[in-house]
């Protein structure tokens, strides 16, 4: 089985610094604004697509963003990558779509990000995906590693598409365990007992799939060093949620998930209370 050429420098970086040269090695990197934002000009089957990506940045000068959390600097970075995007294509008539590979560890954490304003960084970073899809372009995300708290909300969530790999190091959840645990006052085994009753608690990417907001979940041979067939794969799954990205009505199709009949229960009632 042949693999994608991966340098062991990528490896150790991160699954989505791996997964973001795996998906087209011929990309072009582009200028970067930071080490830890990254953005390449690729193509999938012909189509044209702008690849990105939150990476570790160990020398990051906020001590809290240097494992692939996103922090203020990343935030921005993000924002700004995005609008002058948005921007630079407001002529053309088909919009190129944003491929987002996913790999963050969370939001950072600090005294120093919550007095210059992180919680601003990050909403900037989603309302620039707000805008890109309103203007057409169709935004997919490919969840390699993990999706925690606000870092998944800046960077990922707010896809018309998403997809992840079928692993249990892919995990998705609005904090850690460990911070969840302090939170309750409970411990991280007690947490996992409750996560075995209540999906909605677990962290596992099984468990989030059932909620609807994944549009496929994708079985590979190794999600640390793909094959190239795990990377065809992969590749066919991205220019799937391409298309479907504007032809789905993406709230409704969540709400036809196992874990979601109660919501679609409420929302028919208040729909028919409402006319």
């Amino acid at each position: 089985m042949n693999r994608v050429e991966t340098t062991k420098s990528l490896a150790a970086a991160s699954r989505g610094a791996v997964w973001l040269k795996a998906l087209d090695p011929e990309a072009k990197l582009l200028g970067e604004l930071i080490p830890s934002v990254a953005a390449a000009d690729g193509e999938i089957d012909g189509r044209a697509v702008r690849f990105m990506a939150v990476l570790p940045d160990p020398k990051n000068r906020y001590p809290r963003a240097r494992k692939g959390e996103v922090g203020l600097l990343e935030g921005w970075a993000v924002a700004t990558s995005v609008l002058d995007f948005v921007q630079a294509e407001s002529s053309q008539e088909e919009k190129t779509p944003l491929v987002l590979v996913i790999d963050v560890a969370s939001q950072a954490y600090g005294r120093r990000e919550e007095a210059f304003g992180i919680h601003q960084a990050l909403a900037a970073s989603s309302a620039a995906f707000i805008k890109a899809r309103e203007v057409g372009h169709p935004v997919v995300g490919f969840i390699v590693g993990k999706a925690m708290s606000g870092a998944f909300l800046a960077f990922g969530y707010q896809a018309d598409y998403l997809i992840a790999l079928n692993d249990p190091e892919v995990m998705v959840h609005a904090m850690s365990k460990e911070s969840a645990a302090r939170i309750t006052l409970r411990t991280v085994e007690a947490l996992d007992h409750f996560a075995s009753e209540i999906p909605p608690m677990a962290y596992d990417v099984r468990h989030f799939s059932q909620l609807g907001i994944l549009g496929e979940l994708l079985d590979i041979s190794d999600p640390d060093l793909p094959a190239t067939d795990d990377v065809k794969k992969a590749r066919a799954a991205i220019l799937k949620g391409i298309r479907f990205a504007k032809a789905e009505n993406l709230p409704e199709r969540r709400l036809h998930a196992p874990l979601r009949q109660a919501s679609a229960m409420v929302r028919a009632r208040m729909r028919a209370v409402w006319h």
